[in-house]
């Protein structure tokens, strides 16, 4: 670790936001919870032997733990409100409880991060608890730019937290130190796992895994997990950086233990098996396109058993696309996986009843719980497309380095556009897996337009929510979809192709050039609210947002 001087950072840095003015009581707090639905999540482990079932023991009380680090990473007094909250057997210090450990802290993420408890910041701080308090933007690029290279690279990169030291100078702090007793921990119990499993390439993850939390460096675990072939699917270590919103730079741990469904997963191969014809067909001037994908691009259908950390935060992940580390990116490819049992309970819990409501109940007989479920497949296909190695003024850099803070919304648009387009493409070319026609188009198309309102709802602060309002508005204003006088949404049937391919090429054209500037100005007129879009949001007031799952015993 070394340190780096930055004398007047105490004075620049600006004071803590002041207490909300005003918390939820009781009657409010359920009203705010009530838009999850508890719902159970259950898996089959009969088919599980006895060795892989002690091991999801293990990995079950290791997810467990990332709960811990993420409550850190997000707020540094998290674990001192938790222990206050557990005292509180009050009808209230209950329902505060509850909403606390849904949200991981004390700020609802479904409504941009607005403190529901006392004594915190009206809003979670845009750095989280990886910077020091008021941290800001220019602070860091002009400390960033006195850094040795090597440390540069640690400052953006995505398992270093920047530390105000006790003489007011900065200093990098590995994951590995700052959060040393939860790794250790997490690391023991993998080891445990690896040991009790039989199968070569679980414990192979798991053994490597258990290392690199405390030698932050994941290359070799990550690498792992792509081969990774095994009943029990697990993910657990530091990922997204969607809780940094001042940078984008930071990783949060979040954890996911599934078991895998090797039916659904033969369904679903022909994805996978076709990446690069699917690059190489992308609405992009082919001189951006990558000549040579992956050469491992697996897709894994599982059910959840346990999530943890930033995986069981608010709304609910459906599905991810992982690695991160563009190295492995460039060299394996990026691995899909899809809960199917989740993305089964928010359909049912909540796209049906906004169908009803927001594309009227004519176009929602349409809807289509296979063509929900393979657009999914396809956006997390998808994000392993397009740019991700690229040159800005003759510097080799990425997307992801380039567009910052605007890259999270801005990439999961791309993935959303691309999976229409890479589906059409499918079904034009009659792929034996994928039925087309009109039929079909009609069924993909309203339930991805239904399917938008669903995300729009989880707060357009939130990169899912921001990237889906710009999309829905660009598609309306190429007249892919419609507004009807009543306010309801439909789609042109005529034009929905076209709109969809002339968007993708625009994202992927900002991916590819490192457009900031241009990302901006996108996000900033589109990725926002419109009266119509308001008013068709407010009328599903009583419909739940996301689910709030309920692990089986």
């Amino acid at each position: 670790m070394r340190r780096f001087l930055l004398p007047l950072l105490l004075a620049a840095v600006s004071a803590p936001a002041a207490d909300a003015p005003r918390v939820p009581d009781l009657a409010q707090l359920q009203k705010m919870t009530a838009r999850f639905a508890p719902t159970e999540l259950r898996a089959s482990t009969e088919h599980l032997s006895a060795g892989d079932r002690r091991a999801l023991a293990k990995l079950i009380e290791a997810a467990k733990v990332v709960d811990d680090v993420f409550l850190k990473q997000l707020y540094a007094k998290n674990p001192g409100l938790l222990a206050e909250l557990r005292k509180d057997t009050t009808p209230l210090g209950k329902a505060r409880l509850r909403y606390f450990w849904m949200n991981k802290g004390p700020w609802s993420s479904i409504d941009d991060y607005a403190a529901f408890l006392p004594g915190v910041p009206a809003r979670k701080p845009l750095g989280a608890n990886y910077y020091p308090e008021g941290f800001t933007k220019e602070q860091f690029e002009s400390w960033k730019a006195k850094l040795p290279e090597p440390q540069k690279k640690k400052a953006e990169g995505f398992f270093w937290v920047v530390r105000l030291g006790k003489q007011r100078d900065l200093r990098l702090v590995p994951y590995s130190q700052e959060y040393r007793a939860e790794l250790t921990r997490m690391s023991a119990l993998l080891k445990e796992a690896a040991a009790a499993t039989d199968n070569a390439t679980l414990k192979r993850f798991l053994v490597t895994r258990a290392q690199a939390f405390l030698a932050d460096d994941y290359y070799e675990s990550d690498v792992a997990w792509m081969d990774l072939d095994a009943p029990i699917d697990v993910t657990i270590g530091p990922y997204e950086t969607y809780s940094d919103e001042l940078l984008g730079y930071k990783a949060a741990f979040e954890a996911y233990v599934c078991l895998r469904d090797d039916a659904e997963t033969k369904k679903l191969a022909f994805l996978t098996s076709r990446m690069q014809e699917l690059e190489d067909n992308l609405p992009l001037d082919p001189k951006y396109r990558n000549p040579k994908v992956g050469a491992l691009a697996p897709l894994r259908v599982v059910n959840e058993v346990y999530s943890g950390g930033e995986g069981n935060q608010g709304v609910q992940s459906a599905a991810f696309n992982l690695p991160n580390d563009e190295r492995v990116v460039r060299e394996k490819g990026s691995k899909r996986v899809m809960l199917k049992n989740v993305q089964r309970a928010k359909f049912e819990k909540t796209l049906v009843p906004i169908a009803e409501r927001v594309i009227g109940k004519e176009a929602a007989r349409d809807l289509s719980f296979d063509s929900f479920f393979t657009h999914i497949v396809a956006h997390e296909v998808t994000h392993g497309l397009g740019p991700h190695a690229i040159t800005v003024g003759g510097v080799e850099s990425s997307p992801r380095k380039e567009l910052k803070e605007l890259y999270g919304a801005l990439e999961e648009a791309k993935a959303d556009v691309t999976g229409l387009v890479a589906l059409q493409y499918l079904m034009d070319k009659g792929a034996p897996e994928l039925p087309g026609g009109a039929e079909a188009e009609r069924r993909l198309y309203t339930t991805f337009l239904a399917s938008s309102f669903r995300t729009l709802r989880f707060g357009i602060h939130e990169a899912h929510a921001r990237g889906m309002a710009m999309q829905v508005n660009a598609l309306v204003d190429k007249g892919g979809f419609v507004v009807r006088p009543d306010g309801t949404y439909g789609v042109d049937f005529a034009k929905i192709k076209d709109a969809v391919r002339e968007l993708d090429r625009e994202l992927l054209t900002l991916e590819a050039t490192g457009d900031y500037a241009g990302a901006k100005k996108k996000l900033e007129e589109l990725g926002k609210l419109r009266p119509e879009l308001e008013k068709a949001l407010a009328g599903l007031g009583d419909v739940p947002i996301d689910i709030e799952p309920v692990f089986g015993k």
